[in-house]
């Protein structure tokens, strides 16, 4: 027996205005009095995720698709499950949902944005644009299309649904930001004075920002060097004014990691895999997609992209209940741990992840630096490649490079000497791993490969226990996604342009100079 519409209209409209308190006591009552309707006891999924209870809502949606398998109800089901970390459970949610398709635009956008968390950025298309067929007037819905189809390296098509969604609502700063990296533009075609028309109009810090930096790095495409940096400078004071981050934040992370490594070499290494992923790690910008594609052209190799698989499986080790995942509680509770149990954690999430497919992987998470230590004893088979680049241009380009807003892990990156006082931590932490983990660490360096491309893909490929194979060269023919902000550069072919870049900027970075050489760190 079903609930009255009305019973549920009211929970609905409880939802609708985020009073989900009451949208669970009303969900709560349909389901007490109409135990077996699907209907209400989705709502109430809904209505306890929502509120912060995941684990219940999960529970609740996963009762709904017994009483009812509609593709709506799995669409939801899978995002909890992701929500969580529950990739796998996720995965065979989304291949039941294909049986029996959602029929509305936000079901379809849902299955696309599990998919793409999953990282199966192919898969996601076709429910983007059923997404935007249903809803062609959803601004989100298109973005998703066009950030899917430029992972998938679409340019033109991603060009079409980006300028689509800006005629929609010409002040979407997201969809700005997307079309100026897609590809580089020119003195003849460009949106500068576009984006200075929505810059002068944007109100909303994050609007500001992402428009702030698509205007500097489509001045730099046109030649406005000085133009740019300005603009990029004055758009980061502006977003780093509103950030509580201080470094000692950071620094004590990796004081903790320095201490407990000492502990880390003594802990138990029980039944290791005997697997042997790669693990190319590094500061951002520093060419780590680059040598993922580089590997992932080799036909034994495969890309399962940035995971954070690592961090979450010394996360659950650890036990440690922080909201964040790197701490110092954390790396504390977790230098004791079993290691062979974080590296069997660590293969069933990544595989799980990026969908079960045969050989070795690349997993290219910069941040894995700070793992290192993890990495080479819970899986002493793994091999790990950290790209280096040099100091300044690292500074510069984490400096140009807009990461993911809403994520503190990247606060550093909005000023140039908290991004020096990073890197030189950096620098620390690998000569700790070097030195302490002799031979397992290859240091590549980003310009070295540029000079001398064969040279280094066959000093790659050996470390990595890989046998030559040509096609490694011609990495920008690989057709696997990218979802990065290297998107685009890594679909040319080796190029110089970013060598050196430092030195258009020299006064600018007087201080950061000053301060490496009080560091000892060599330009």
């Amino acid at each position: 027996m079903k609930a009255e519409p009305t019973r549920i209209a009211a929970v609905r409209r409880a939802l609708g205005r985020s009073d989900f308190a009451a949208a669970e006591q009303l969900a709560a009552s349909v389901v007490a009095a109409f135990p077996e309707d699907a209907e209400g006891r989705f709502l109430l999924g809904m209505a306890r995720a929502e509120a912060g209870r995941v684990g219940a809502g999960i529970a609740d949606i996963a009762r709904a698709v017994e009483l009812d398998p509609r593709g709506s109800y799995r669409a939801q089901l899978a995002r909890l499950q992701v929500m969580l970390r529950q990739d796998g459970e996720a995965a065979q949610t989304l291949a039941a949902a294909e049986s029996a398709l959602p029929d509305d635009a936000l079901g379809r956008d849902t299955m696309g944005c599990v998919y793409a968390r999953l990282g199966e950025h192919k898969a996601s298309v076709p429910h983007f644009r059923a997404a935007v067929q249903l809803a062609p007037g959803n601004v989100s819905f298109r973005y998703n299309l066009a950030a899917a189809l430029n992972f998938i390296g679409d340019t033109d098509g991603a060009e079409v649904e980006a300028e689509a969604l800006i005629a929609l609502d010409p002040d979407y700063a997201r969809g700005h930001h997307m079309l100026a990296g897609l590809r580089k533009v020119s003195a003849e075609r460009n949106h500068v004075e576009r984006l200075t028309a929505a810059l002068a109009r944007a109100q909303a810090a994050d609007a500001r920002l992402l428009l702030g930096y698509a205007l500097a790095k489509e001045l730099e495409d046109i030649g406005e060097q000085q133009g740019a940096f300005a603009r990029l400078a004055e758009t980061n004071a502006e977003h780093r004014a509103r950030l509580p981050y201080v470094f000692t934040r950071d620094g004590a992370n990796f004081d903790a990691i320095e201490r407990t490594w000492p502990r880390l070499v003594q802990a138990p290494v029980r039944g290791a895999p005997q697997d042997a992923p790669i693990f190319v790690i590094g500061m951002p910008r520093t060419g780590t997609t680059l040598v993922d594609r580089i590997l992932s052209s080799h036909p034994e190799v495969w890309s399962a992209g940035e995971l954070q698989a690592m961090p979450l499986a010394v996360k659950m080790a650890a036990g440690t209940r922080s909201r964040v995942v790197l701490d110092p509680e954390t790396l504390e509770a977790a230098a004791s741990a079993d290691l062979g149990a974080i590296g069997r954690d660590y293969l069933a999430r990544a595989r799980t992840h990026a969908g079960a497919r045969e050989g070795r992987f690349v997993d290219k998470f910069p941040g894995n630096f700070q793992y290192a230590g993890f990495i080479a004893r819970a899986l002493p088979e793994a091999r790990i490649v950290c790209l280096r680049r040099h100091p300044l241009d690292t500074v510069l380009a984490n400096f140009r490079n807009l990461f993911a807003i809403s994520s503190r892990y990247y606060d550093y990156s909005y000023d140039l000497m908290d991004i020096a006082r990073y890197y030189v931590r950096f620098d620390r932490l690998m000569a700790l791993w070097c030195e302490a983990l002799p031979g397992r660490i290859l240091e590549l360096g980003y310009e070295d490969l540029v000079a001398d491309q064969e040279g280094g893909t066959r000093a790659l490929l050996a470390h990595c226990g890989l046998a030559w194979d040509a096609a490694c060269l011609d990495f920008h023919r690989n057709t696997a996604p990218v979802s990065t902000p290297s998107a685009a550069q890594v679909r040319r072919p080796m190029y110089k342009d970013s060598v050196a870049r430092w030195t258009r900027h020299r006064d600018t970075l007087a201080p950061v100079i000053a301060y490496f050489e009080m560091e000892g760190i060599a330009i």
